[in-house]
């Protein structure tokens, strides 16, 4: 898979998704998971979705899932949504970026184009692929771009849990390296071969290091 651009574009872990066929469900497995309760969220009307966050110091989780009380887009909905089934379990990892259009011309084709997006007083851009489907298998990184000053890991409540690592397995690790070198900077991440995509993330919380996949 080819990169489309040659320039560099600066990312930043911003967040992590956990994807569940319900809210309810998706966190009742986080918080049993990790022993602490999660904050509000809200909803995507764009994308017939809703949320619920976890503060994890600089960077925060989202369990995200269909609206079943929204319309349904007229397009495919973000995370590949649409397809999911199964346990509530880590789907994608969310970079944020100063400039969303550089950050897409140096991804892999299939990335996504600009969509603006609003929940409450946050304002945000993400690239949204056209079919919800990330490349790698949705093992490479959203992107994100906040306008202004407002970030919900800012105003989530701190109970005490820190992103330690995040593993991203996949058959193709050499060449999700590749397409993200140079690019981000930060030891928490790993990218580890492996048989097929896999998510890992090891947290710090008040009763240990627990683990979420």
């Amino acid at each position: 898979m080819k990169r489309r651009g040659g320039g560099r574009a600066m990312l930043e872990l911003d967040h992590l998704a956990v994807a569940a066929s319900t809210l309810a469900d998706g966190v009742a497995a986080v918080e049993e998971a990790l022993g602490v309760d999660l904050a509000g969220g809200g909803e995507h009307p764009k994308m017939g979705t809703h949320n619920r966050l976890l503060g994890l110091g600089d960077v925060y989780l989202e369990v995200i899932a269909i609206n079943p009380d929204a319309a349904g887009p007229d397009h495919p909905r973000w995370f590949d949504l649409d397809n999911f089934t199964g346990a509530p379990r880590l789907t994608n990892w969310i970079c944020r970026t100063d400039n969303l259009e550089a950050a897409i011309e140096a991804s892999p084709d299939g990335v996504g184009v600009p969509v603006a997006l609003s929940r409450a007083d946050l304002r945000w851009r993400m690239a949204v692929p056209t079919d919800g489907k990330l490349p790698f298998d949705n093992a490479y990184p959203a992107l994100i771009q906040w306008e202004g000053l407002a970030h919900p890991a800012a105003r989530l409540p701190d109970v005490g849990c820190r992103l330690l690592r995040l593993e991203i397995a996949h058959p193709e690790a050499l060449a999700l390296k590749a397409a993200m070198a140079g690019n981000l900077n930060d030891a928490r991440v790993v990218i580890s071969q492996g048989g097929a995509l896999a998510y890992r993330a090891e947290i710090e919380t008040p009763h240990g290091v627990r683990v979420l996949g």
